[in-house]
């Protein structure tokens, strides 16, 4: 298929912005980035259901559930973190689930929810950076 050299450049502008972006983050500023990129799929599979492309849309939920899973959930760090790592771990495990149902039922309304959920975690997240309790604190070396 053949695709313009503005939407290849485009492209690639993307992905050099991203690489940077996470290359000079710190790990507070890796997790922030983990939430937009979860945000941002969420709104993408929205819209994909709404158009229904169903191949955009599980593309964009499976990338949703690998930052949950392997970026967001990952980075807790449950023996520090006692009740608020292992509270999160609930709702980043309910989130997997409510994800799972959208893409199998074309559910839009579990694809709100799940966004509604991360939206004032992420906001959150965000304001604390070097405010919180050091379990709040992303673990150096871990990149969540």
């Amino acid at each position: 298929m053949f695709t313009s050299v503005k939407s290849r450049a485009a492209a690639a502008y993307q992905r050099v912005g991203t690489e940077t972006s996470v290359q000079g983050a710190d790990p507070h500023q890796l997790v922030g980035l983990l939430f937009d990129a979860l945000l941002k799929n969420i709104a993408t599979a929205r819209g994909s259901l709404a158009r229904q492309d169903v191949e955009a849309k599980g593309t964009a939920i499976g990338k949703a559930v690998r930052i949950l899973e392997e970026g967001l959930k990952a980075g807790l760090n449950a023996r520090d973190g006692g009740e608020v790592a292992a509270n999160l771990r609930s709702l980043y495990d309910y989130s997997i689930v409510r994800l799972t149902h959208a893409n199998l039922h074309n559910d839009e309304q579990a694809l709100a929810e799940v966004a509604q959920l991360m939206e004032p975690i992420a906001d959150s997240w965000k304001q604390i950076k070097g405010r919180g309790p050091a379990y709040l604190q992303p673990v150096a070396g871990l990149g969540a």
